[in-house]
């Protein structure tokens, strides 16, 4: 019965356009343009009459991840006998509706969303999760990485349960690497600046990328000389003076001195770098998250084979390639939920087994139970590198850690890998606005 549902879910898949796997911290804002909130869920969900749980999930009901967790739901209601009334919010309609929603008593058991925003922004309407967890033994086949993730974010306690689960790192074509006979990927800085003046003479752009990402280059370049929770520090506080800043834009600099970024980088709009240069194999490297490759498959082709590297390590710095950010969608409980078992017994159909590796089938996405060891292929490259974490980043690397200055950064470090203002250019205009 059970792998008739899904074959009939993975059929009615290939109907729709799959949508990106979103990410971990503000991925799922600043990576691929959300689904369409058009409030029709909202309008068309009923109220819910007590009798069962109540699920409110930032998907629409088209897109791979929903359909997966409509499958896990109906499954788990046949098996249990308990209703579920899901209600597909969007992302829109559920960052918007939900606190409110809550801080009016609406009836919500669980809902869904990512790591950072269910565990910070919504932190205070979170049920403790511990006893429930090991009760079923739930983390004999968890990802021990992103579990102590979750915990870290929800203050010590465990508050909400990953699935989907997603890494930051650069991504590259295979092709264009062997090519310029490239045999090992770049795990220092003098590594990667070797790889690109190989690549660069094989006649193709090193690295592109755009304004949806360029403050992860400059966060990870920062974190990685002083760790990220200095780069807070200084983003936060101006210390634009920090030597780490100055050292940034001078690696940086270099690079762009020595034409290793896309010559359109200071124009990029996000997605022309995925898009119209990696895609169609003009350009090697892009600094990414692991939905990367499902963004692009239908225009990079299926004879593009994928790898995926840590960003490297500095000479005299802090933090080495086992550091980035992870982390994973995630389910709560509401901690007014008079149905936490009820509502837990779900969170387990929708993260284990069957429908856990079916949403990583339907998305192309990484499996949270690690018993489900077959990634798909497409990002199979990226098993390693996950597998190698044990420094969580928050998204940016610490770089967003002060929204005004998030467009300066921005601006400015587009400006400074093309090659329109130097190092101290760029320095001076952090400068200039935070004062």
């Amino acid at each position: 019965m059970r792998k008739k549902v899904m074959a009939l879910v993975l059929t009615s898949a290939m109907a729709v356009s799959l949508a990106a796997c979103g990410g971990g911290g503000q991925t799922a804002e600043t990576t691929a343009a959300p689904a369409a909130d058009d409030g029709q869920g909202e309008a068309a969900a009923p109220a819910g009459d007590g009798s069962g749980l109540v699920y409110w999930s930032m998907w629409e009901a088209t897109e791979p991840q929903g359909q997966a967790i409509q499958a896990a739901v109906d499954q788990f209601t046949a098996d249990t006998g308990i209703s579920v009334d899901l209600q597909f919010k969007g992302r829109t309609g559920i960052r918007e509706g939900l606190q409110p929603a809550l801080d009016a008593g609406t009836n919500i058991d669980l809902f869904d969303e990512d790591i950072d925003r269910v565990n910070t922004t919504w932190g205070q309407y979170l049920m403790d999760l511990e006893e429930l967890a090991k009760a079923v033994d739930y983390e004999s086949t968890a990802n021990a990485g992103l579990m102590a993730a979750c915990r870290e974010v929800g203050g010590g306690t465990l508050k909400s349960i990953p699935y989907q689960p997603n890494v930051f790192a650069f991504f590259y074509n295979q092709a264009i690497f062997d090519e310029a006979g490239i045999t090992a990927v770049p795990a220092t800085w003098a590594e990667l600046d070797a790889a690109c003046a190989k690549i660069k003479e094989a006649g193709y752009t090193p690295i592109t990328c755009d304004d949806a990402y360029i403050t992860c280059m400059f966060g990870y370049h920062m974190s990685r000389l002083v760790g990220e929770p200095k780069t807070e520090e200084i983003v936060k506080g101006g210390q634009w003076d920090d030597p780490s800043v100055a050292a940034t834009a001078e690696a940086y600099a270099d690079f762009a001195s020595k034409g290793y970024f896309s010559e359109t980088i200071a124009s990029n709009v996000w997605p022309a770098g995925q898009n119209q240069e990696l895609a169609m194999g003009t350009a090697a490297m892009y600094l990414n998250g692991s939905w990367l490759p499902n963004e692009v498959k239908d225009m990079a082709g299926d004879d593009f084979v994928w790898g995926c590297f840590s960003y490297p390590a500095l000479e005299g710095g802090t933090d080495g390639v086992d550091a980035a950010n992870y982390g994973a969608q995630v389910l709560a409980i509401n901690k007014d939920s008079q149905k936490a078992e009820d509502a837990f017994k779900l969170i387990c159909y929708i993260t284990q087994g069957e429908f856990d590796q079916m949403l990583s089938e339907l998305s192309i996405g990484i499996p949270a139970d690690s018993n489900n060891t077959e990634w798909p292929a497409l990002i199979s490259c990226v098993k390693p590198v996950m597998d190698s974490m044990n420094t969580r980043y928050p998204w940016a690397a610490g770089a967003e850690a002060n929204a005004d200055m998030t467009p300066i950064i921005k601006e400015n470090f587009l400006k400074l890998c093309g090659g329109s203002i130097d190092a101290q250019g760029f320095v001076d205009a952090l400068k200039k606005a935070g004062n």
